[in-house]
């Protein structure tokens, strides 16, 4: 493992932006150095960051990576090197595979295929019930031990109440959350778009805001029952971003994420591209209003994380009606940029490091103890970090993907501010330099 050694490159540390620029050394898998000027030693690769900004590598806590059993989609090896292309060092794989990762073993697949990919580290999210079927608790003491970073049923909801609480219980205990994927399903039966202005106009069977907001209060529900924390996952709407804001308020122990295709589209976009089913995604892309209240939650401490809910699929699922096609958004290698590039369109609201926070140390805290990287670049730490260029401009290119994925609503749009370098466990996994 080569040394890496970052020249002149301002620093947010996962916490705060540090004054002046510093260079910083990268060594058997630490960060040996940060200081104001820094000597190469012997077998050290030197990068110059021209003032770029070194942040800590992106932590992704909702990726699918169709592995196993949906190959053809996407896989860990072709995931991973994606993420790392987007910035990111870390990503949560769900368990709604084919077939799910629901016992020790499918989570020992995962790390095991992950450690060999050549990108981001990939961290596998066990089932919460047997089959993903919501009926009978999985072995989470099991999945835990071999390194199960969340338990989910994600694709759904767990089932049924009592189950999500008896998990709630058990997973307290081994340190690892549970994710909730918040909807009703009985409200939320057969839709294909927001159900409001998009439903009306197009004749579609809509999806109500009331659905997830159901699913959260459930949710939020048990947590007080029993005091254990719950994380909420795509959380897309007003009301549901205003429930979890109250929890927080009353002390309860819940955390959230968002999309960053719930921040930068919206239904307006399933409208005005015609119905292209490259913006079919579940939940859905929501009214104008759900949109500004989830940037107004990403900077008053309710949202803890951006994640992507990058869901590949073949050409084949998507090329076909709006009616007929597969719910999902690719996104890991222009996530960063859609989002930040909308940030600024928007006049750079909360602050830069309150941004960056969102994509590093506050996913990073969520994750089991026992993971040494957390989202945080200082002396001393794991060497995860990615070089930002916030005036690279690029047009998203879905041929050049590493991702297998055939479709991307982002297609052909021009972003500000890319990741240009990816290090992961001191390894540089990912570089777009110029010469």
């Amino acid at each position: 493992m080569k040394n890496l050694l970052f020249k002149n490159v301002r620093i947010f540390d996962g916490r705060s932006l540090r004054e002046g620029t510093l260079d910083v050394l990268l060594s058997q898998g630490k960060v040996a150095r940060m200081a104001p000027s820094l000597d190469s030693c012997e077998d050290t690769r030197i990068i110059e960051g021209e003032g770029r900004l070194l942040a800590p590598a992106f932590i992704d806590l909702h990726t699918h990576l169709r592995d196993p059993g949906q190959v053809h989609r996407e896989d860990i090896l072709s995931g991973s090197r994606a993420a790392a292309a987007g910035g990111f060092g870390v990503v949560v794989a769900m368990p709604n595979t084919a077939p799910p990762v629901d016992n020790e073993a499918a989570v020992a697949y995962v790390l095991q295929k992950g450690s060999c990919a050549g990108g981001a580290r990939v961290l596998p999210a066990g089932c919460v019930s047997k089959e993903r079927q919501g009926e009978e608790m999985a072995e989470l003491g099991g999945m835990a031990r071999a390194g199960a970073a969340f338990f989910t049923d994600d694709g759904s909801p767990v089932k049924g109440g009592r189950l999500l609480m008896n998990a709630l219980l058990y997973a307290r205990d081994l340190g690892v959350r549970v994710m909730e994927h918040p909807q009703d399903m009985d409200l939320s039966r057969d839709f294909q778009v927001h159900e409001g202005r998009c439903s009306a106009l197009s004749g579609m069977r809509g999806y109500p805001a009331a659905a997830e907001v159901m699913g959260i209060t459930r949710g939020i529900a048990l947590v007080r029952e029993t005091g254990c924390p719950l994380h909420l996952t795509h959380v897309s709407t007003a009301q549901g971003i205003a429930e979890i804001r109250a929890a927080k308020e009353e002390g309860l122990p819940v955390s959230c994420d968002v999309t960053p295709h719930h921040l930068v589209l919206s239904e307006e976009d399933v409208l005005t591209s015609h119905l292209s089913s490259s913006f079919k995604v579940s939940p859905p892309l929501r009214s104008t209003e759900d949109v500004e209240a989830l940037w107004k939650g990403l900077f008053d401490g309710t949202v803890d994380a951006i994640a992507t809910d990058h869901a590949p699929w073949h050409l084949d699922d998507k090329d076909v009606p709006f009616m007929e096609a597969s719910f999902g958004i690719a996104s890991l290698e222009c996530a960063f940029g859609a989002v930040f590039h909308a940030w600024h369109a928007r006049g750079c609201p909360g602050s830069l490091e309150s941004l960056l926070a969102l994509w590093t140390s506050r996913p990073g805290s969520l994750l089991p103890a026992v993971e040494a990287y957390r989202g945080v670049l200082e002396e001393g730490s794991p060497a995860y970090c990615t070089l930002i260029d916030e005036d690279l401009e690029k047009t998203v290119d879905i041929a050049a993907w590493k991702s297998k994925a055939g479709v991307t609503p982002y297609q052909g749009r021009t972003f500000k501010g890319w990741p240009v370098c990816t290090v992961v466990a001191g390894d540089l996994v990912y570089e777009d330099l110029p010469e």
